[in-house]
């Protein structure tokens, strides 16, 4: 069995296959093409080396869904026409009417994706309840098909209250196809059979605005692979860090919108259970961006909601600035300090860090390809923490164009090359541990009871240093750690989350109807995964439900174990611990029932060793600037490591795709997995 994972990110698309005859492990980094990511898909294969008709499994992630939805990859926006009820064509633009920039009054949002003249109201209503209060106008419908046929690449159906009955918007939708045969349709109860019209309106939308785009590149990318000889199985990965069919992808794309950060979060979730760690913190430090998530007992911490396209303040997302979608999601907080991100001087005379990248085309200034913008990797080039070469020696440093663009800085600040590059160092800390606290703090975790797992090309650079900052134990670095988001793609699994929108109060609901409903979800889900090539003893299957105290507009998501009254003293008990109270007398009411079903994959053997205690010898020493002084620090090769070394700071290790600096007054220790534990002394 060979499986390989190719995750494609702003600055570098990486790559690691696993062949499990031979028990080979390989790990490719590879430059991104922006524009084409499909090139940066096809180079990084054939980097690898492998014949691809030998190849089993192809799993890709990436965040091509967010780069098309905003327009950034040279593609026209596709044209959608939205049909909906008649007087309710400004759901889109009316939203919630919440304001994210409270004392902004000049804040804008962003234009719906749909502009007024092509969202169409028709009569024809169903009731809260379920029942037709009047008929379609199918006329109309059939109308709108014949003039808009050819004329726009999607059509989107939003009716009201079709997560109760859908009979309108199928009608509809059989209508549109009989007027025009070739059209696509998205309807909303098949995207997001959920109460709040805003919400399931947009997140049709935006699924209507993605379908025909991530089709398209879906189709480009199989006809290269098929073209090389490709005859496995194409999958992808979903936001929420489970796996699909390339079919499954391409109908509803909105759940895809985030696969590549998500990927990581999974790579984490599988070390932490084989370690045994029950809280983790995933810290992830690319070349454009920097992630933090949160695992706890294995399982990624998930989100039903999030938007994309809006405003990132401090690594918090500033609620109503972007488009809802509606699909499980990785709990992530991004900031924008990445390897690439460009640190300028404001007009207060002040240092600043972003949120502008160089990116991979020019890149920093190091890379000798015509940047000249201070960067984070600039910053560490200065201090010494770098080698001459990066991914594996494809990437040759510049020392000199590293201290000429921070010189920049230095001169305006009135201080030395190497103070100004420490200071940039010590921003980029303060931006991510602000995200390393949004995910634990403010979920109401503390920062203390986890272990940082570094990675990404950048992350070991800083993890030990975040990890003072914030008083946690234990800093890992896991094995590969530069393409540790593509391992994740070897390692997950697939999943199905399913759910139904039954909105009463929980005494009106008996254990009964729940089953009724979980029953429809579990033949749904089984058949999906059956599919997909899933076999029965491999099928988990997790249920629960949405509820509320009536008058909520939000809900607590509450595990499903057979019985509504354990739900609601679960629920009693869940919002307490969540939001500081609870009301015990209060009318609770279950909204959704939810369904997740996944799919258990045969996980590649780890190469493992049985650690033997030893210090190894240095291959050579290097000047690093620390703390205000230059001082030696020993410089290690990762690859030469066995289980067992030890390391003391201050010290560099060096891999082929990520760097770890260890600090004075801390060890470095290598596990029998290969993973490098950090501890202070």
């Amino acid at each position: 069995m060979r499986r390989v994972g190719v995750d494609v990110g702003g600055t570098f698309t990486d790559l690691v296959a696993f062949d499990e005859e031979r028990g080979v492990v390989v790990a490719v980094k590879y430059l991104s093409s922006p524009r084409e990511p499909w090139r940066s898909v096809i180079g990084a294969l054939e980097e690898l080396g492998w014949d691809l008709g030998t190849v089993d499994v192809l799993v890709h992630a990436t965040t091509l869904g967010t780069n098309l939805f905003l327009g950034q990859v040279g593609l026209e926006r596709p044209k959608v026409l939205l049909v909906t009820n008649k007087g309710f064509r400004d759901v889109l633009e009316i939203g919630r009417q919440n304001r994210p920039e409270l004392y902004n009054l000049f804040f804008s949002r962003l234009p719906p994706l749909v502009p007024r003249s092509m969202r169409v109201g028709v009569r024809g209503r169903i009731a809260a309840g379920g029942e037709e209060v009047e008929a379609l106008d199918v006329g109309r419908v059939r109308e709108l098909a014949r003039d808009w046929c050819g004329r726009v690449d999607v059509f989107a159906i939003v009716f009201l209250h079709s997560y109760v009955n859908p009979v309108h918007e199928l009608r509809a939708k059989q209508a549109i196809l009989e007027e025009c045969p070739e059209a696509i349709v998205v309807a909303s109860h098949e995207v997001d059979p959920q109460p709040r019209e805003y919400e399931r309106a947009s997140t049709t939308v935006v699924n209507a605005v993605l379908k025909p785009m991530l089709s398209r590149y879906l189709e480009i990318l199989w006809e290269e692979l098929k073209s090389r000889g490709f005859r496995g199985s194409l999958l992808v990965m979903m936001s929420s860090g489970g796996l699909s069919s390339v079919k499954r992808a391409i109908d509803t794309p909105a759940a895809f919108v985030e696969s590549g950060p998500a990927a990581g979060s999974v790579a984490v979730a599988f070390f932490s259970k084989l370690l045994g760690i029950e809280h983790a913190l995933g810290f992830d430090m690319g070349g454009t961006t920097a992630k933090a998530s949160a695992v706890i007992n294995g399982e990624p911490l998930v989100v039903p909601e999030y938007e994309v396209g809006g405003r990132i303040h401090m690594g918090r997302l500033l609620r109503g600035t972007g488009y809802p979608i509606r699909y499980p999601h990785v709990d992530l907080v991004e900031v924008s300090a990445g390897g690439g991100t460009i640190a300028w001087i404001d007009a207060g005379g002040a240092l600043r860090l972003g949120p502008k990248s160089a990116g991979s085309v020019p890149g920093p200034a190091c890379y000798g390809r015509g940047g000249v913008e201070p960067t984070v990797t600039d910053a560490h080039l200065v201090l010494g923490r770098l080698p001459s070469r990066l991914a594996g020696g494809r990437v040759e440093l510049y020392p000199q164009l590293a201290r000429d663009a921070v010189g920049k800085l230095a001169g305006r600040l009135g201080l030395g090359v190497a103070e100004t590059a420490e200071a940039i160092i010590t921003l980029a800390n303060t931006l991510m541990s602000r995200a390393l606290r949004l995910v634990t703090v403010e979920r109401g975790y503390d920062p203390r009871d986890f272990t940082l797992f570094a990675y990404g090309g950048a992350g070991p650079l800083h993890a030990a240093e975040l990890a003072a900052e914030l008083g946690l134990r234990e800093v890992i670095v896991p094995p590969f750690p530069g393409v540790f988001s593509a391992l994740g793609l070897v390692l997950a699994d697939f999943r199905h989350d399913m759910y139904k929108a039954i909105v009463k109060d929980a005494e009106e609901v008996d254990d009964t109807d729940i089953e009724q409903v979980l029953e429809q979800l579990r033949e749904k889900a089984i058949a999906a995964l059956r599919a997909e090539g899933i076999e029965d003893a491999n099928i988990v299957i997790a249920e629960s439900l949405d509820m509320r105290y009536k008058g909520q507009s939000s809900e607590l998501n509450i595990p499903y174990k057979g019985s509504v009254k354990k739900a609601i003293e679960d629920f009693h008990k869940t919002h307490a611990s969540r939001y500081g109270f609870s009301l015990p007398e209060a009318r609770v009411q279950v909204v959704n029932v939810r369904l997740t079903a996944y799919g258990l994959t045969l996980k590649p053997k780890l190469p493992r060793q049985e650690p033997r205690p030893h210090k190894p010898l240095p291959l050579r020493e290097r000047r690093i600037y620390t703390r205000g002084n230059w001082t030696t620090a020993s410089v290690y090769r990762m690859e030469m490591l066995k289980p067992g070394a030890t390391i003391k700071g201050p010290s560099i290790i060096e891999g082929e795709d990520s760097t770890i600096y260890v600090p004075e007054n801390y060890e470095a220790y290598m596990d029998e997995f290969f993973a490098i534990h950090l501890k202070s002394l």
